[in-house]
Formats: C-alpha cells, structure tokens, sequence
C-alpha cells in the first residue's frame, strides 16, 4: 500500500541545509527534509570522522536531538560492519539490548542480539508499525544500518505516530481508549510462523512460562497447534514528555491490511478466528472497516520515505515512529537492534 500524499516520496536528495549550529564539535553538519522534521540528518563535517567515537564524546547532542526529532538519520560514516552497529548501539543506548522473541516476522539472530531487519519475501511489503507493542515490555530505541542496498526498492519508510494520533478521529480514538485491543494468534495450522519460531522453543513449558508471565491467554489445539490472546492497550504515552502517540498493531495484524490476493487466499482457507493473525477490539467485537480504514490513511498521510545509502545508520524512537518496508530486487541487508526496554 503505498501513499499517493506528495509528502510521502520525499528524497534525501532534496536535504535543505539549516544555517544552525547544533554540534558542540563541529565535526557534523546537520540537515532537514523541507518542510519535515523527520529524519533529522547528521553527516561527517571532516574526513575520516569516527561515529562511534564521536558518539561517545556527544552523546547529549544525541538524546537532545532524537528527543526532539524522534529519528536521527547518520549518513557518511562507513557503518560497513554489524560489529561498528553494535559499537554505535552500545554507546548511545542503555546497553542493554532485548531479545527478539514473541515474533511477528521472520528474523535471523547476526551476532549477540543484532538481527536481519526481517527474512520476509523481498516481493511483499511491510506495514508501518512501531516494535513489540503488543509485548509487555517494548524497546524505547530501535536502530537500523543499511549493510548493503538494494539494486531497486527496499525503504525503510518511517511516519510519527504522535501525528497518526493527532489525524486519527476523536471518536475513534477513545473507542480505542475505552475498549482496548485483542490480538488473536494462531501457530502451526499450515500458515505462518510457528509457536517453535515465534517463541524461539521446541518446549511446551517454556511457551507456557512466558505465556503466563506476559499477560497471554494460550489454548493448545490438536495436532500440536497453539493459539494465543493478547490484551493490549492501543495508545501509549511517552516516559519523558508525557506526549501520547498511537501505539499498537491494530492495522497491521487485521486482515483487511493485507495485499488483496493474500487476503483472498486466507479467508479461503481459514475462519476468522483461525486466521494466523487478527484483530478485534478489546471486548472480542469486530473492529468496523471503516474505522480500520481511517487508521491506514492517517499513516500513510504520516508516511516518509528516503531512499538508504550503503553505511547509513537510522536511530529512531520506537514509541513516537514507525517504521515498515518497500519490496524490492536484488540483495538488501539491513541489520536491526532494539534497546532500552519500557514497561507498560
């Protein structure tokens, strides 16, 4: 689904150069997306800049901007190896790094908590979504470095989801508010990931375990298939400034968001409930179409998209914006961290 808003294509090669002085260093020059706030670009000023070692000598320049912008672009760096990710990862997060389990996409673990961005089919698209908020504990930064670009497609569009709230109806928000979400999963029915890959086990217990611990009802069905229910709030308000953003995968996981022939195929073969994913309101209603409807448009009137440059490294927070992915041709390696877990 792409945006047809003339702000949704917009090309870093249109970067207007701001006459401001936001480096203590003035080693980087600093940049923005005319008439956008996001992503902010931050480029090496001299030769040779070291990123991971500038981070360490300016990481208040970094909070104070990714506060203020909520995505930081770093471009020119060389960032050529998971291992200088992880570096820059390390040097300007908590430190600690969470696990990807509870999955929604196929991912392959690179190096101690680095991952592929996801091993979905390069042909399909991504729906923007903000990560894990359907888990109870969710990552505030999530960063992604472009390794290798794509001979064609593959954007990492991004949109605030402070202004998803805003464009989204006051009459749909509080439906929303007052009602909650439900997120019904289905593994091992002959579609999707399964309960071993998604909860990383070949162990019963062990999904019971973190079922039990995560506020997740599970129902084991025959033929050694399990479905699961979550209950989750839609809205989420940000630890440091309080700003409420929408922060949920009602969209994504609902059915109705899927490429058509995808859709076709599913409903063909399963009921609504059986379906690997869906969504309903908190109470188990149905969520009405066109309130569905409403919430993938104020994304896509939220959508940015750039395209990546090899070494590119994009820094965003994770409560306050999406992110999500273009089909593409050819070879793409884009390598993902998530850090500084919150609790709803």
């Amino acid at each position: 689904m792409e945006s047809t808003s003339p702000t949704s294509n917009i090309k870093l090669g249109n970067i207007r150069r701001k006459s401001i002085n936001l480096s203590p260093t003035q080693l980087v020059k600093v940049g923005l997306l005319p008439s956008r706030k996001i992503p902010l670009v931050i480029q090496p000023a001299v030769e040779g800049l070291n990123l991971v070692k500038w981070a360490q000598d300016n990481q208040d320049f970094i909070e104070k901007n990714l506060l203020q912008h909520r995505a930081l672009l770093f471009r020119g760096f060389n960032i050529n190896t998971s291992d200088l990710f992880n570096q820059f990862v390390s040097t300007t997060s908590s430190g600690q790094l969470l696990e990807y389990r509870d999955r929604s996409s196929p991912r392959h673990e690179i190096s101690n908590k680095i991952y592929t961005s996801t091993d979905y089919p390069a042909d399909q698209s991504i729906y923007l979504h903000n990560e894990g908020t359907y888990w109870l504990t969710y990552p505030l930064k999530i960063y992604f470095c472009c390794l290798v670009v794509a001979e064609q497609g593959g954007e990492t569009p991004i949109a605030d989801c402070r202004q998803v709230f805003e464009r989204i109806s006051p009459q749909t928000r509080q439906k929303f508010i007052d009602k909650n979400i439900l997120y019904v999963r289905n593994y091992n029915d002959g579609f999707g990931l399964t309960w071993q890959t998604v909860f990383q086990t070949e162990d019963k217990a062990v999904v019971e375990e973190y079922c039990n611990k995560n506020a997740i009802e599970y129902e084991w069905k025959t033929g050694d298939r399990l479905r699961t229910r979550s209950y989750r709030q839609a809205i989420a308000k940000h630890p440091i400034t309080g700003e409420l953003s929408w922060f949920n995968h009602a969209a994504f996981f609902h059915v109705s968001t899927l490429e058509p022939s995808l859709q076709e195929a599913l409903l063909a073969e399963f009921k609504q409930e059986d379906l690997p994913n869906n969504t309903y309101y908190g109470n188990g209603s149905q969520i009405e179409p066109e309130i569905l409807a409403e919430i993938r448009t104020a994304y896509q009137q939220e959508k940015i998209m750039f395209p990546w440059e090899q070494g590119d490294l994009l820094m965003l927070d994770n409560l306050s914006v999406a992110h999500s992915r273009t089909p593409f041709i050819g070879k793409r390696k884009v390598v993902v961290a998530m850090t500084d877990p919150v609790k709803k």
